[in-house]
């Protein structure tokens, strides 16, 4: 029996738990950080919660008898990504990165791209109203932007928020209409969002498309030098089943 650990959160991570769960010859346990009230769980066995840093997950691989780690966590999950690297090299456990290609600018998108959540806030002009989809954590590199700031998250931030405009707690899929209507009724000036990838959320793009507005791009971090890497949940799902 093959044992696979796959470091979920992410579309991605379930429909590759649940097409492992159909191998025969695998065994597979999902790993959710447990950051997000109420998650939607993959099938199979998982478990909720982090290793300890590199030390305990190398640890939780040995004793486990880990034979593939895939992690599919979101593309800005660098600390967990960076973790698994040193720690499936440590204990000699083959690691897979599957990461949702990234979103790329087209004709009539007006985006900036920066490399941090401090940079997307430096770039905002002084008086605008603000669109901003990063999730409930790196709000606080915002507080001291004297914009108005509509933060859309899944749960509440546990960061500081900036002093000026509301919390709207929604989960996607969105609707193109329904991002454009939100930005109408919120006089929304500029959308701040992470390079995420994927069809759930990129209905805010093509909102801030049709209305003409600019769109503040926080770029993702590089995939850990030499690790292996797809965009494709078949060819994981080959890998981990030892196929690949």
């Amino acid at each position: 029996m093959r044992r696979v650990l796959i470091l979920g959160g992410t579309s991605e991570g379930r429909a590759l738990a649940a097409a492992l769960a159909e191998e025969p010859d695998v065994a597979v346990v999902s790993s959710l950080a447990g950051r997000v009230r109420n998650p939607r769980l993959p099938v199979g066995e998982v478990r909720v919660g982090g290793f300890g840093g590199v030390d305990g997950l190398a640890d939780w691989l040995r004793d486990n008898d880990i034979d593939a780690v895939v992690d599919a966590t979101h593309p800005f999950a660098s600390r967990i990504t960076g973790n698994a690297d040193a720690a499936s090299r440590r204990v000699d456990v083959p690691l897979l990165v599957l990461r949702r290609p990234e979103w790329v600018a087209g004709p009539g998108d007006r985006w900036t791209t920066v490399a941090s959540l401090q940079d997307a806030a430096a770039v905002l002009p002084a008086d605008a109203r603000v669109l901003l989809t990063i999730g409930r954590q790196g709000v606080d590199a915002f507080v001291d932007s004297p914009g108005w700031f509509l933060i859309r998250a899944i749960d509440p931030p546990t960061v500081a928020v900036p002093p000026h405009g509301e919390v709207l707690l929604a989960r996607g899929p969105f609707a193109v209409d329904d991002e454009v209507a939100l930005m109408r009724e919120n006089r929304i000036d500029v959308v701040v969002t992470k390079n995420s990838g994927g069809a759930l959320t990129s209905a805010k793009l093509d909102a801030a498309r049709r209305l003409g507005l600019p769109v503040v791009m926080v770029a993702r971090t590089a995939i850990p030098e030499g690790a292996a890497s797809t965009a494709d949940v078949d060819e994981a799902t080959d890998w981990a089943a030892g196929r690949a």
